[in-house]
């Protein structure tokens, strides 16, 4: 008589560290430490979450390996904000082919309240029908313009937001996120392919129809993972490439 397979359940096991990395990823979430703010010492930590400093630095650490804090010599640790310099484009590979690395100008064309259709309400986890805010916006450098973009917002999310609100932002987006509705955007996903201008492209780009542009679309993400943003970007990249480290 053959005795029945039996399967053994498998015991899940998390490092102390890894459970005090998600206490201060959730305070994070909960807007505890806002962008820009510093967050407690490695020794209140650790007193707050009875633990030792060494345990509390392995989780920081990880959490500063992941770009959501950023650890400053004799300051602090303080939560990642898209406000400062070195972090304004972290997002954005586009760089020169000589020279230094460029800061954009913003000009936006349009901001409307449309609907989500399957696509992009799969891609932001709602439902089709769900109201999104649809942005198109034209990017410079030097007078030229060499980006153009449609941005998708959650409707609910960033609800109110209107032109003249973007208009009046000199920052960048992501920025304007944090500073406005308290979102900040921890990581991307981008889909990159070649494709030419089109009749539209061309105009808001200043180039012929047929040039060639490196189209990319971005989900981006914050705390949690939840995805909060597309952008369908279209670069021209006659005089400049997009730029990738692969660790």
């Amino acid at each position: 008589m053959s005795l029945p397979d039996i399967t053994l359940p498998v015991a899940s096991f998390s490092p102390l560290y890894k459970q005090i990395k998600a206490m201060i990823l959730a305070s994070l979430q909960a807007s505890e430490w806002l962008p820009g703010e510093a967050i407690p010492s490695e020794m209140e930590l650790a007193a707050r979450y009875a633990v030792s400093q060494g345990t509390v630095r392995k989780a920081i650490d990880e959490l500063a390996a992941q770009n959501l804090l950023v650890r400053r010599q004799g300051k602090g640790t303080f939560v990642a904000t898209h406000q400062e310099d070195e972090w304004q484009y972290r997002f954005l590979r586009l760089a020169p082919d000589i020279g230094e690395k460029f800061h954009l100008t913003n000009q936006f064309l349009s901001c409307e309240k449309i609907k989500a259709t399957a696509y992009t309400a799969q891609l932001l986890k709602l439902k089709a029908g769900d109201p999104l805010i649809h942005i198109d916006r034209v990017q410079s450098f030097a007078g030229k313009p060499i980006v153009f973009e449609e941005i998708f917002l959650p409707g609910v999310r960033f609800k109110g937001l209107n032109l003249d609100a973007l208009n009046a932002w000199h920052g960048p987006m992501y920025a304007f996120y944090e500073e406005q509705y308290a979102t900040h955007m921890v990581c991307a996903e981008e889909k990159i392919k070649a494709v030419v201008a089109d009749e539209v492209l061309a105009k808001h780009l200043h180039l012929t129809q047929g040039a060639p542009l490196l189209s990319v679309e971005r989900v981006a993400l914050t705390y949690g993972n939840k995805p909060v943003e597309i952008r369908h970007a279209k670069y021209d990249t006659s005089e400049r490439h997009y730029e990738n480290k692969l660790h």
